[in-house]
């Protein structure tokens, strides 16, 4: 079931991504464009996750604001790795097929493969069990 969850709240968070790239680029479509819609879309996505992943998933209640952003420093910080991934699928599905969408195609699975391994580092370094 926790599996089914995980995947569920994973294609949830890409959809905020991805809504959040795609609402970026209606406003704003000159030099690097791509490049902060994907950072939008990575915050927007990262919010949603991290939420989700500490109350749903890992049934992590924070003891207090402080230990909540000790938690959000460290998801963020297990993110950086998987973040790169994601880029870089999107950027190279951009670069090398040219097509509108294939920006879209390459975020969907640059950040399946990258949840997959952040749950993983999430498990053992982030919400473990002291």
């Amino acid at each position: 079931m926790m599996i089914f969850r995980y995947a569920i709240f994973a294609l949830f968070s890409i959809f905020v991504n991805l809504l959040s790239q795609f609402t970026t680029l209606l406003f704003y479509s000159g030099f690097l464009s791509l490049y902060l819609a994907m950072s939008m879309g990575t915050f927007a996505g990262l919010l949603v996750k991290y939420i989700l992943d500490k109350k749903y998933i890992f049934f992590y209640t924070t003891k207090n604001r402080k230990d909540d952003g000790k938690k959000f420093f460290l998801y963020s910080l297990m993110g950086v790795f998987t973040t790169l991934i994601f880029w870089g699928f999107e950027i190279g599905f951009d670069l090398c097929l040219e097509t509108p969408n294939a920006k879209y195609i390459g975020a969907v699975v640059g950040l399946s493969v990258g949840y997959v391994i952040k749950y993983f580092l999430d498990k053992k370094f982030v919400f473990r069990e002291n």
